[in-house]
Protein backbone atom coordinates (compact mmCIF):
# COMPACT_ATOMS: atom_id res chain seq x y z
CA UNK A 1 0.00 0.00 0.00
CA UNK A 2 1.53 3.25 -0.86
CA UNK A 3 -0.01 6.59 0.82
CA UNK A 4 -0.05 8.04 -2.77
CA UNK A 5 -3.21 5.75 -3.76
CA UNK A 6 -5.27 7.75 -1.23
CA UNK A 7 -3.49 11.40 -0.69
CA UNK A 8 -4.26 13.51 -3.82
CA UNK A 9 -1.90 16.92 -4.29
CA UNK A 10 -5.16 18.57 -4.04
CA UNK A 11 -5.73 17.72 -0.38
CA UNK A 12 -2.64 19.48 0.93
CA UNK A 13 -2.86 22.27 2.85
CA UNK A 14 0.82 23.89 2.75
CA UNK A 15 -0.02 26.18 5.92
CA UNK A 16 -3.33 25.53 8.52
CA UNK A 17 -4.78 28.62 9.71
CA UNK A 18 -6.65 27.62 12.38
CA UNK A 19 -5.00 27.04 15.98
CA UNK A 20 -7.24 24.86 17.69
CA UNK A 21 -8.22 20.73 17.62
CA UNK A 22 -11.48 21.82 16.18
CA UNK A 23 -10.47 24.12 13.31
CA UNK A 24 -7.99 21.70 11.87
CA UNK A 25 -10.30 18.92 11.83
CA UNK A 26 -12.04 21.43 10.20
CA UNK A 27 -9.97 22.66 7.93
CA UNK A 28 -8.86 18.74 6.93
CA UNK A 29 -12.46 18.06 6.20
CA UNK A 30 -13.32 20.66 3.56
CA UNK A 31 -9.63 19.19 2.05
CA UNK A 32 -10.67 15.46 2.38
CA UNK A 33 -14.10 16.80 0.33
CA UNK A 34 -12.29 18.07 -2.52
CA UNK A 35 -11.97 13.95 -3.45
CA UNK A 36 -15.02 12.56 -1.24
CA UNK A 37 -17.48 15.16 -2.79
CA UNK A 38 -20.17 12.29 -1.82
CA UNK A 39 -19.65 13.62 1.50
CA UNK A 40 -20.19 16.96 2.97
CA UNK A 41 -17.28 18.72 4.68
CA UNK A 42 -19.21 18.75 7.78
CA UNK A 43 -19.84 14.96 8.03
CA UNK A 44 -16.40 14.58 7.50
CA UNK A 45 -15.66 16.88 10.00
CA UNK A 46 -18.35 15.14 12.53
CA UNK A 47 -16.61 11.69 12.17
CA UNK A 48 -13.61 13.01 12.77
CA UNK A 49 -14.20 15.12 15.99
CA UNK A 50 -16.56 11.44 17.10
CA UNK A 51 -12.80 9.48 17.33
CA UNK A 52 -11.20 12.33 18.95
CA UNK A 53 -13.76 12.02 21.70
CA UNK A 54 -12.85 8.72 22.16
CA UNK A 55 -8.95 8.95 22.48
CA UNK A 56 -6.64 11.48 20.77
CA UNK A 57 -4.85 11.01 17.57
CA UNK A 58 -2.37 13.03 18.41
CA UNK A 59 0.36 10.35 18.28
CA UNK A 60 3.72 12.61 19.60
CA UNK A 61 6.53 13.99 17.90
CA UNK A 62 4.52 16.80 16.32
CA UNK A 63 2.37 14.15 14.67
CA UNK A 64 -1.56 13.57 14.59
CA UNK A 65 -3.21 10.73 12.18
CA UNK A 66 -6.78 12.03 12.91
CA UNK A 67 -9.34 9.16 11.44
CA UNK A 68 -12.75 7.49 10.88
CA UNK A 69 -14.93 5.23 8.87
CA UNK A 70 -17.94 6.26 7.03
CA UNK A 71 -21.04 4.36 5.57
CA UNK A 72 -21.29 5.08 2.10
CA UNK A 73 -17.90 5.60 0.72
CA UNK A 74 -16.04 3.42 -1.05
CA UNK A 75 -12.52 4.64 -1.13
CA UNK A 76 -9.64 5.20 1.20
CA UNK A 77 -8.88 9.01 1.06
CA UNK A 78 -6.89 11.30 3.06
CA UNK A 79 -6.12 14.92 3.91
CA UNK A 80 -2.92 16.73 5.22
CA UNK A 81 -1.86 19.60 6.94
CA UNK A 82 0.65 21.41 8.26
CA UNK A 83 0.67 23.81 11.05
CA UNK A 84 4.48 25.17 11.76
CA UNK A 85 3.71 27.14 15.02
CA UNK A 86 1.79 23.94 16.41
CA UNK A 87 -1.39 23.19 18.43
CA UNK A 88 -2.26 21.86 21.22
CA UNK A 89 -4.03 18.76 20.55
CA UNK A 90 -4.02 16.84 23.02
CA UNK A 91 -0.81 14.45 21.67
CA UNK A 92 0.40 11.51 23.97
CA UNK A 93 3.92 13.91 24.54
CA UNK A 94 1.77 16.71 25.22
CA UNK A 95 3.73 18.67 22.90
CA UNK A 96 2.43 20.69 20.10
CA UNK A 97 1.18 19.00 17.31
CA UNK A 98 2.27 20.30 13.59
CA UNK A 99 1.45 17.73 11.00
CA UNK A 100 -1.85 16.51 10.63
CA UNK A 101 -2.69 13.41 8.50
CA UNK A 102 -6.17 12.89 8.36
CA UNK A 103 -7.80 9.31 6.73
CA UNK A 104 -11.25 8.64 6.10
CA UNK A 105 -12.17 4.51 5.19
CA UNK A 106 -15.16 2.89 4.41
CA UNK A 107 -17.45 1.43 7.39
CA UNK A 108 -16.55 -2.35 6.42
CA UNK A 109 -13.04 -1.56 5.41
CA UNK A 110 -11.08 -3.03 9.01
CA UNK A 111 -7.78 -4.12 7.85
CA UNK A 112 -7.90 -1.60 5.15
CA UNK A 113 -7.75 1.23 7.38
CA UNK A 114 -5.75 -0.24 9.81
CA UNK A 115 -3.31 -0.53 6.92
CA UNK A 116 -3.25 3.36 5.99
CA UNK A 117 -3.01 4.23 9.76
CA UNK A 118 0.24 2.00 10.12
CA UNK A 119 1.92 2.74 6.98
CA UNK A 120 1.70 6.81 7.61
CA UNK A 121 2.20 6.26 11.63
CA UNK A 122 5.59 4.81 9.83
CA UNK A 123 5.86 7.49 7.61
CA UNK A 124 6.20 9.95 10.26
CA UNK A 125 8.33 8.47 12.50
CA UNK A 126 11.40 9.56 10.73
CA UNK A 127 12.25 12.98 11.77
CA UNK A 128 14.35 14.29 9.13
CA UNK A 129 11.61 13.66 6.98
CA UNK A 130 8.93 15.81 9.57
CA UNK A 131 12.15 18.41 9.37
CA UNK A 132 11.67 18.34 5.22
CA UNK A 133 7.54 18.69 6.06
CA UNK A 134 7.99 21.39 7.96
CA UNK A 135 10.28 23.42 5.97
CA UNK A 136 8.72 22.92 2.43
CA UNK A 137 6.91 26.05 0.84
CA UNK A 138 4.11 24.17 -1.11
CA UNK A 139 1.50 21.79 -1.09
CA UNK A 140 3.22 20.46 -4.24
CA UNK A 141 6.44 20.42 -2.38
CA UNK A 142 4.98 18.92 0.70
CA UNK A 143 3.16 16.10 -1.72
CA UNK A 144 6.45 15.21 -3.63
CA UNK A 145 8.11 14.88 -0.38
CA UNK A 146 5.47 12.29 1.02
CA UNK A 147 6.04 10.25 -2.44
CA UNK A 148 9.46 10.40 -2.13
CA UNK A 149 9.93 8.94 1.41
CA UNK A 150 6.67 6.45 1.05
CA UNK A 151 8.90 5.17 -2.43
CA UNK A 152 11.64 4.68 0.09
CA UNK A 153 10.10 1.70 2.21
Amino acid sequence: MKIAEFLKPESIISELSSNTKTGVLTELSASLSKTLTSVTPQRLSQVLEEREKVASTGIGEGVAIPHGKLPGITTLSASFGVSRNGIEFDAIDRKPTHLFFALVAPENSAGLHLKALARSSRLFKNPSFRASILAAQSASEIYSLIAQEDAKA
